[in-house]
């Protein structure tokens, strides 16, 4: 005996929330808008072949198209409509998948020409209650030669009471016989932000609370699909007890932070091979698969190819703030050569991952190729130099070793260093290597080496670059300096393209590869300006207190110091026995015009 207050057998996010008509379609407003004015206006083919990539709604669609082709309505008189009842006897049939005028057939696992025979005999005999007979073949691509060559006449030339429904994954597989005789339907991938506001409504039917974030995952690993991305969200509320957390769906995922994504790159970029790697097995010990690390990588190196081509992408809507502000900073300091590169290596290093016996392994030595190849100069720029003849010498990223076989470095006429040893003929000595570059060109003067990041905007005044060294000079906030790398804070008056422009430029001064990093996360220095106008402000509260100052404020009531500059004269070589701890000799003006004192 059954019992009747047994609880309903769970089902499944996919099917409970399976659309049953065209309203509940999401994604797909093109395809709507065709099949609503064709049944409105009585404009039926008699062929449909729907194609996509997995769980867009193909055969969902077949089925709403079936239903909105019989239903009669709640009063039983309706005809054709985009908008299905849902109570008529066809529509529920249809629904429950029991009307025996719908046919729906697996044409993956029914491929043969006697199946397809089994098909098109029923196709002579007319409906059995319902207006129109629907055939609905999924994955249609499935079916062999033979089968295609028997459908193909009864396709072209079918009853009026006939409708076929084709499904694929694959329309490339379709004969072009076939589809030159249908009506082809290309369902569209769903957007992220589309699928997370419909897995955040699902959720909130679900009476389950999810995070903004954990659903951005969740849409961005279905890639498009909404079958996945349920079957994704079904998981989740399982995995966190209906209360989802961020975390919680990554460690699902085995998914990287894609904070940490963006400081793995950072360090990639900069060269810091050490850094680098402890990013990465931090992120393996904590799940996320060495394939999904090298994918995000991909994926951010596409965002900020797409940030440094149009900066308005950031504007997009569902782009996260992290990669708004973040990725905005990284690609202004970075060169489009150097993104390119870096796709094509990453891209290498993928397959590397996914075929290699140890994915961590490979997923590493992808890193540390990446962060040599980061300090290498472009080949605009290595042709740039061989015509110059100066050759800038190398330098390896941050964590690299010293040369083989224990040799010191010599740096021989100021250009490459080469490594040296004892010398000597036999016993396995080094040999002291020196050779001498030839110039192809005469050699061209190049400025002094700028040793802070004041010498850098005065070399900027001295080759009449006005612009960008007032832009250096007002909206840059020093973080550090070392020759050939810069990195600074860029205030949001600065130009977008400030820090390739200034790396560019200084190396095509100075004959060496400079390299101008944004950094919004460490303490920042003032800008120049602001450190000038401390120092004057300075030196204007030393000289009020000076003594013979206050003396003279003293006895010229409302005088005021209108400018302090230093004066050029010699030090006296013995300090006068009155002087004391006074400072240095200053000038003063207490009033335009007056004697300076």
């Amino acid at each position: 005996m059954t019992d009747i207050t047994a609880p309903a057998p769970y089902r499944v996010l996919a099917r409970k929330y399976r659309p049953t008509d065209f309203a509940g379609l999401i994604g797909q407003e093109a395809m709507v808008r065709t099949l609503s004015n064709a049944i409105r206006g009585g404009r039926l083919a008699h062929a449909f072949v729907l194609t996509g990539v997995r769980g867009v709604g193909k055969t969902t669609t077949a089925r709403i198209i079936a239903r909105a082709l019989n239903c009669i309505g709640p009063d039983g008189k309706g005809g054709p409509t985009i908008e299905p009842c849902g109570v008529c006897e066809h529509c529920r049939a249809i629904a429950e998948d029991r009307h025996v005028d719908i046919l729906e057939m697996d044409a993956a696992s029914r491929t043969g020409i006697d199946d397809i025979r089994e098909l098109t005999n029923q196709v002579r005999y007319r409906p059995t209650s319902a207006r129109y007979k629907v055939f609905i073949l999924d994955e249609v691509h499935m079916l062999s030669e033979k089968a295609w060559n028997a459908l193909l006449k009864t396709l072209e030339e079918p009853p009026e009471h006939m409708k076929f429904v084709f499904c694929t994954t694959e329309i490339r597989k379709v004969p072009v016989t076939v589809l030159s005789r249908c009506q082809r339907f290309d369902l569209r991938r769903v957007e992220m932000d589309v699928l997370s506001r419909h897995f955040a409504a699902i959720a909130a039917k679900e009476e389950a609370e999810i995070e903004p974030g954990a659903l951005a995952m969740i849409a961005r690993a279905a890639d498009g699909s909404v079958r996945d991305g349920l079957s994704l969200l079904d998981q989740a509320i399982s995995h966190g007890s209906r209360q989802v957390t961020e975390a919680q769906v990554r460690d699902m995922l085995g998914l990287a932070d894609r904070a940490r994504v963006f400081d793995l790159l950072d360090a990639v970029f900069k060269g810091e091979i050490a850094p680098a790697l402890d990013l990465i097995d931090q992120q393996y010990a904590a799940g996320a698969d060495p394939v999904v690390v090298i994918q995000d990588m991909l994926e951010l190196v596409h965002w900020l190819t797409r940030l440094k081509v149009s900066p308005a992408a950031a504007d997009t809507a569902g782009v996260s703030e992290t990669e708004r502000v973040r990725g905005g900073q990284m690609a202004g300091g970075l060169s489009l050569a150097a993104l390119t590169r870096a796709w094509q290596m990453l891209l290498k290093g993928l397959a590397e991952t996914r075929s290699a016996p140890s994915p961590i392994q490979a997923a590493e030595m992808a890193v540390v190729r990446l962060a040599f190849a980061a300090e290498l100069p472009s080949p605009a720029e290595l042709v740039e130099q061989l015509r110059s003849g100066v050759m800038p010498p190398p330098r390896g990223p941050s964590g690299g070793g010293a040369p083989s076989g224990g040799g010191r470095v010599e740096a021989i006429g100021g250009h490459a260093p080469v490594p040296s040893g004892h010398g000597g003929g036999g016993g396995g000595g080094a040999v002291a290597l020196r050779a001498e570059p030839v110039p192809l060109n005469p050699p061209v003067s190049l400025p002094p080496m700028p040793t802070s990041f004041a010498e850098v905007v005065e070399l900027f005044s001295e080759r009449r670059e006005g612009v960008l060294a007032v832009s250096l000079r007002t909206q840059v906030n020093p973080v550090s300096f070392a020759p050939g790398r810069i990195e600074w804070r860029q205030q949001s008056k600065a130009p977008s393209d400030l820090a390739p422009k200034v790396a560019r430029l200084l190396s095509d001064w100075t004959g060496r590869r400079w390299t101008v990093t944004l950094n919004a996360t460490e303490p920042a220095e003032p800008t120049l300006a602001e450190q000038e106008a401390g120092a004057e402000l300075r030196r204007r509260q030393d000289a009020a207190n000076h003594p013979l100052v206050k003396a003279v404020m003293a006895a010229f009531p409302g005088a005021a110091i209108e400018a302090v500059r230093d004066l050029d004269v010699a030090p006296s070589p013995e300090p006068a026995p009155d002087e004391g701890e006074a400072g240095p000799d200053i000038e003063l003006e207490l009033f335009p015009g007056e004697e300076d004192l």
